[in-house]
């Protein structure tokens, strides 16, 4: 099952930038023998600032797969966090039913347009706290990572 980080907007050379490029290749090199992989994050610019623009822009990423093939699960304040058992569980789950693609979204600073949340199979909170964008795209990359190294049995987490 390949994953895809979708996140509005380009962010420049910076330590969050390359933990995330860390996490990510650590999970796709991890993970290839579980059939989780690779892993990538694409930055979208949209055209014009606001939500709807944003989910225009977010669009075409989104409808390259057949009905039942992707899951999309958006990053909202209101979603619901998971601790990172579950959150592997929920991931390993996908996979064995068949998901070709599991997409995160990231929106923009105003989160993400109401449609696209209607749209989306699922909604991860990362607890009650504001984070940074770049941040978000970080913790994001690690959990998918962490998820990974939960299902295939290493030692890298903790309970």
């Amino acid at each position: 099952m390949k994953i895809a980080i979708l996140a509005i907007g380009r962010r420049a050379r910076s330590p969050e930038t390359e933990l995330v490029k860390i996490y990510l290749d650590r999970a796709t090199n991890a993970g290839r023998a579980l059939g989780l992989g690779p892993v990538e994050l694409v930055e979208i610019d949209a055209k014009k600032p606001g939500k709807a623009a944003e989910a225009q822009a977010l669009m075409p990423h989104l409808t390259d797969a057949a009905a039942g093939e992707k899951w999309i699960i958006a990053c909202d304040e209101h979603g619901q966090a998971r601790p990172s058992r579950a959150f592997a569980q929920e991931i390993a789950a996908l996979r064995d039913r068949g998901v070709r693609r599991l997409v995160f979204l990231i929106g923009g600073a105003d989160g993400l347009d109401p449609a696209l949340l209607a749209a989306a199979d699922g909604r991860l909170a990362f607890g009650p706290q504001t984070w940074p964008h770049a941040l978000a795209r970080a913790m994001l990359a690690e959990q998918v990572y962490r998820a990974v190294t939960i299902l295939g049995g290493s030692p890298y987490h903790r309970d």
